[in-house]
């Protein structure tokens, strides 16, 4: 099928139209095409080695040196287009229609919560960070009894993300320490980064048996988040903990629970039937009852928790901004650009 230069410009404006943000992968690739379909090869010079969000730019654009002008357009056209359609499909029946970047549904006395950016591996992007914070307050007030957060269609959080404000940050992580009802996390694939570490604030993790779990900070200049420097020890133990969060191991499903951070571990292909046949008779219990017991089991750590989270944002604010964090996340764009 042959593109025209109309088709082109009309692919321009419907980019600028999109709601949630396509990650930094997808745009390194509509950046790349746009300027080989409008100036043809990479004709600049090399940024410097730390200037690492132009030297991105420029392995991705180089990398299509070979690529006939023609093909560049009509790539960058369809590569929108799908974008487009992505974003434009309905919200499945039952769920608030009030979010981007979310799957929010309240039914059997259980809210559910539900990251649903799939084609981005359901990254972390400012939006959602806002989204999933207004999730939570509506879930704290509204009538069910328990609530569970999980993805489409797997949990996969890549480490790699562009730096949100601090103080976003620890409101972010502050909302799941203060959340009043019982808090499930339902992992259904590989959990990379926050979504491992907020794990310790959940009440009962329960995990499909091919999830992982890995939080590889050092490897990227990064230091621990979301409380894990305080529930990771507490739940595992210090030399356990190391391991993840210093020297970035990766826990099977099997080795998570075994170690306390999975309460659960279930087959794969029983693995929904059985969980959410548990939730909904854990739903059906009373409500201020199960309230008041999480208090009592999580007071006496709270105010710890939002002391570690203001100190861990600190740490990170500064990784974010040292030469160690710029090299690893150049790397990382490298590396991307070249796939």
């Amino acid at each position: 099928m042959q593109f025209s230069q109309e088709d082109f410009e009309k692919a321009k404006d419907q980019l600028k139209l999109l709601k949630d943000d396509p990650g930094n992968e997808v745009k390194l690739k509509l950046y790349a095409l746009f300027k080989q379909a409008t100036e043809g090869p990479c004709n600049i010079p090399k940024p410097g080695m730390l200037d690492f969000v132009n030297k991105a730019k420029w392995d991705a654009w180089n990398s299509l040196r070979t690529l006939p002008q023609d093909s560049a357009r009509q790539k960058y056209i369809e590569l929108v287009s799908s974008l487009v359609s992505a974003q434009a499909s309905e919200t499945p029946p039952g769920s608030k229609s009030d979010y981007e970047t979310l799957l929010v549904t309240t039914k059997d006395n259980i809210t559910k919560i539900v990251l649903n950016r799939p084609k981005l591996k359901n990254a972390i992007s400012t939006k959602m960070y806002s989204e999933i914070v207004e999730a939570l307050e509506d879930a704290a007030k509204d009538d069910s009894v328990i609530t569970v957060i999980t993805a489409t269609p797997s949990l996969y959080i890549p480490p790699i993300q562009k730096p949100c404000c601090v103080l976003v940050y620890r409101n972010f992580v502050n909302h799941f320490i203060d959340f009043p009802k019982p808090l499930i996390a339902v992992v259904n694939g590989p959990a990379v980064g926050i979504s491992v570490t907020l794990l310790g604030l959940f009440d009962i993790v329960y995990a499909t048996d091919r999830a992982t779990f890995h939080t590889p900070f050092t490897n990227l200049g990064l230091s621990p988040e979301g409380c894990s420097s305080y529930t990771f020890p507490k739940i595992m133990g210090l030399a356990k903990a190391a391991e993840m969060l210093l020297f970035n191991k990766k826990l099977t499903a099997a080795e998570a629970c075994s170690q306390g951070l999975v309460t659960e571990v279930f087959p794969d292909n029983t693995f929904q039937k059985e969980v959410w046949t548990r939730l909904k008779a854990y739903a059906s219990l009373p409500r201020n009852s199960l309230a008041v017991s999480k208090q009592l089991l999580r007071s006496m750590d709270k105010d710890k928790l939002h002391e570690v989270n203001s100190q861990e944002c600190v740490c990170l604010q500064g990784r974010w901004m040292s030469d160690e964090c710029l090299k690893a996340v150049m790397s990382f764009f490298q590396k991307k650009s070249k796939l």
